[in-house]
């Protein structure tokens, strides 16, 4: 039997901490397409069941036409089941227009005063998956209640942070060792945004499925979700990159030596490879000269023809040579001399002179 793992959608999201309105509303349409496309991949594979294990949409108010092709995709595939964990986003209205008696059958859900269990039959295999919403109220004696038959393939659906320690008060946390010796076979994890697969105990193994498309830049690398091949009574998980783009942040270091075409070309080696359809973001770290202008505007717009989305952010900091403005009598040698004899670290002393250069010299100073 096969199983798609997927977690942490968030449908719907707004998109626009980086991009214009109307790219934001692209990648809008491309996470609700990406989700289709699972689906459409689940039908072609057979898959039995799609557990998702929360935050299928992003924020409370969702449009219907969102919260619709999401419907349309679940109540189109009978032969599939959508076993549907609500995460700490999933305070939603994806069901508000349905009235009760017209949910599909093959959506399942799950409860937060207790565990709720669905059972699959296979070659004489019973195969479960069970699962339970964390609250504030229930995080803390969660797994107590949790009992499984060891004859059975015992899946488990959680969504939050997971932790190897007690005593953190967060709702949202998974306290992993409470569920070693459970007889679980694949705890499925939403809320981590990247895929993360380790062993739980013994008998089985832990796993983030990460979230399908990235959307920020703190959602950099392959997205997609874990495909479950259940045979012989073992669970093999393989993560499946689905995501329609992905995002990338490279790291370009700069040194005292180089002009902007030297940049320009260090930028140029760093993103060589990265598919053309990709969002980049370009940090560029190390020690530059002080008469180096660094301009992000021109590297955003001249990589920005090649790749989705550019963004370029500057965390250099500027050598300073003290030695050559021992005798410079001008206003700009005045304020290094100042500079230096204050007690400030280096680093701060570096991007107070270099903002004040630039002030001096009648440059823009961006905020």
């Amino acid at each position: 039997m096969k199983m798609i793992h997927c977690a942490d959608l968030h449908l719907d999201s707004k998109m626009e901490s980086n991009l214009s309105t109307e790219k934001a509303r692209e990648r809008r349409e491309e996470l609700l397409q990406t989700f289709e496309r699972m689906v459409e991949a689940a039908e072609a594979g057979r898959v039995r069941a799609i557990l998702i294990a929360g935050d299928l949409f992003d924020k409370p108010h969702n449009r219907k036409a969102a919260r619709r092709r999401v419907l349309d995709q679940i109540t189109s595939h009978p032969d599939i089941d959508f076993l549907y964990l609500k995460g700490n986003h999933d305070d939603t209205d994806f069901l508000v227009d349905v009235r009760p008696e017209d949910i599909p059958s093959n959506l399942k859900s799950f409860r937060q005063d207790q565990w709720t269990t669905y059972f699959y039959e296979e070659d004489d295999i019973t195969i479960t998956v069970t699962g339970r919403e964390i609250t504030a109220e229930n995080s803390r004696n969660m797994a107590t209640g949790l009992v499984l038959d060891q004859a059975n393939v015992n899946i488990v659906m959680l969504h939050g942070q997971e932790s190897l320690y007690d005593g953190n008060d967060k709702a949202e946390v998974i306290n992993r060792t409470e569920y070693r010796g459970k007889n679980i076979d694949y705890l499925a994890l939403g809320h981590i945004h990247s895929f993360r697969k380790d062993r739980l105990d013994d008998r089985g193994s832990y796993c983030y499925a990460g979230c399908l498309e990235g959307r920020g830049f703190d959602e950099c690398g392959p997205k997609g979700y874990v495909l479950l091949d259940i045979e012989d009574r073992q669970v093999k998980a393989n993560f499946v990159p689905f995501a329609y783009r992905t995002l990338h942040e490279v790291e370009v270091e700069l040194d005292e030596d180089m002009d902007m075409p030297a940049v320009l070309k260090m930028v140029e080696d760093a993103v060589l490879g990265i598919p053309s359809q990709d969002l980049v973001k370009i940090t560029l770290s190390g020690r530059t000269d002080m008469n180096l202008d660094l301009d992000l505007r021109r590297i955003e717009r001249i990589f920005g023809e090649r790749f989705y989305f550019v963004k370029a952010v500057d965390q250099t900091s500027v050598k300073i040579d003290y030695e050559s403005f021992r005798n410079d009598h001008s206003l700009k040698g005045e304020f290094v001399r100042l500079l230096e004899g204050e007690d400030l670290d280096e680093k701060m002393r570096a991007s107070i002179i270099e903002t004040g250069m630039r002030a001096i010299l009648g440059e823009d100073i961006d905020e």
